[in-house]
């Protein structure tokens, strides 16, 4: 075995052991508990393993390399410093992904592009086909660490333990015996090991091992999949299929282009033309003849979003079009694409406004307050858009991708619950309505705010704050799942009821 196959082998060896090592502190960390403080730090040393180890794969980093592992680092740091179930579930989902997007860009010897799709083919590549390569890579490297001779003398070694054993087994049962006469203590401790293994869950024991066994298997895997990565061709086809087709390059005519974005636009200028009148005017009381505000809220709402929607893929397909375009024809062609953001632009802050109205009239709820983020998010796409018209250099897509991480994790951040619970609190300043169960059923950021105002108001939700500080005081908590909304809460409101 030469000197480099060795020291390979023993650095495959370190990894895998260190991989069952992070399996365990995984089990440990969330067997049985929901994520808290233990999810940042997982990361942190899923981070440290994987660079350290596939170190020499690793790409230069760039400020997007940062900026991934901040966003991502800011996500997990969301089970510590928020309580949000929508974003608790998500994240759980979103998390996984975008670190297994990043190691794919920092350590694939095919250093994909983060602004194309073939990076999330990459991934899925390095997940499944170059991770389950590397199983066998484990009972192989230990094969391989032991020669014949050495392989001879463990099975003279384990001949004469076993020996030794069937010999010593019935000395030990006569000797047991008798000091179990001899020592009343001593048959007590015989007597009292038995029903301490009854109490043994060997059902948990399984599932903690498999736990360990597939996430040391998996941790492994992946690694060695960067380090020790084959070159798969997936579009290698049998020769009765007949030579590998070139990609089909979408290209739209712009004579076409131009014919569909002038009929379109018609239709859009003609009805914000004719609308404008009531489109922004509900603020003042100019609504349809025989509409309430209500009426007027939900009438055409979904419709307004879906027809935005419609117009950001038509524009997209503009932009993205390779046809040949020159002189007046381009000219015209971005006067129309103007004046489709324009019309989009018009309405997609009309339905901004219907769905203020209504949660005027009808409170505020997650899924409303995550309808206004999204149009607001495209809004933001609609002036990349419009910018992208001047500036046919600027890439689009990669502005996109980074737009869109960003704003998750803003999403995350901001506050969601909070910012519900006081909209409510002050509708219910206006009008006297409010529902305190929903606000009570936010996540626990949003005690301190109930809190004061529970004391303004005469101890309104107390009978709800006190029964939530009830089933907080009964929940069991480990250090694995410490969550600071959470622990704040429950501060504040055995100072509110102890005083």
């Amino acid at each position: 075995m030469t000197d480099e196959t060795e020291l390979k082998l023993n650095r495959s060896l370190a990894a895998l052991i260190v991989a069952f090592l992070l399996a365990i502190v995984h089990q440990l960390l969330f067997y049985g508990k929901l994520p808290g403080v233990s999810y940042p730090i997982f990361v942190c040393l899923f981070y440290v393993y994987m660079l350290y180890y596939a170190k020499a794969k690793m790409r230069k980093l760039t400020k997007l390399s940062y900026f991934w592992f901040g966003a991502i680092f800011l996500l997990s740091m969301t089970y510590v410093l928020f309580h949000n179930l929508f974003y608790f579930g998500l994240n759980l989902l979103v998390i996984p992904v975008l670190i297994l997007l990043h190691m794919t860009y920092l350590l694939s010897d095919k250093r994909p592009s983060w602004s194309q799709f073939r990076i999330l083919w990459d991934t899925l590549e390095h997940l499944l086909p170059q991770n389950f390569r590397h199983w066998g890579t484990v009972f192989k490297d230990f094969k391989s660490s032991s020669d014949s001779k050495v392989k001879d003398e463990r099975k003279q070694v384990l001949g004469k333990v076993f020996t030794g054993l069937a010999i010593s087994l019935p000395i030990l049962l006569v000797v047991i015996t008798l000091l179990a006469s001899a020592d009343g203590v001593f048959h007590h401790v015989l007597i009292w090991l038995p029903n301490m293994l009854d109490r043994i869950s060997f059902g948990e024991i399984i599932v903690r091992t498999l736990w360990i066994f597939l996430m040391g298997m998996g941790l492994f895997g992946l690694v060695w999949g960067f380090v020790d990565s084959k070159i798969y061709d997936w579009n290698v086809q049998p020769r009765e299929y007949g030579p590998v087709q070139a990609p089909v390059t979408f290209k739209v005519d712009p004579v076409i282009m131009t014919t569909i974005l002038i009929a379109i636009n018609t239709v859009y200028v003609l009805f914000v033309i004719v609308q404008f009148s009531y489109l922004f005017g509900a603020w003042e009381g100019m609504l349809p003849e025989g509409s309430s505000y209500a009426d007027y809220a939900r009438s055409g709402f979904f419709e307004l979003i879906m027809v935005t929607a419609i117009n950001f893929v038509i524009l997209m397909l503009a932009l993205g079009s390779e046809g040949k375009r020159g002189g007046l024809l381009q000219k015209v062609i971005n006067i129309m694409l103007y004046i489709l953001v324009g019309c989009s632009t018009v309405m997609l802050y009309s339905a901004y406004t219907r769905l203020t109205l209504y949660e005027e009239a009808y409170g505020y709820t997650t899924i409303r307050f995550l309808v206004h983020a999204f149009m607001i998010f495209m809004g933001l796409l609609l002036i990349l858009a419009a910018v992208r018209i001047v500036v046919p250099r600027l890439p689009l897509a990669k502005c996109y991708i980074v737009l869109g991480l960003t704003s998750y994790v803003v999403m995350n951040y901001i506050g969601m619950d909070v910012i519900i619970a006081n909209k409510n609190m002050e509708r219910y300043e206006v009008n006297g309505k409010l529902d305190a169960d929903y606000l009570v059923g936010l996540s626990p950021e949003v005690i301190p705010s109930l809190i004061k105002f529970s004391r303004k108001e005469d101890g309104m939700l107390d009978q709800f704050l006190k029964n939530k500080w009830w089933d907080g005081a009964q929940r069991e908590r480990k250090w694995q799942s410490f969550n600071f909304p959470e622990y704040q809460a429950q501060r504040e409101l055995e100072k509110y009821f102890a005083q």
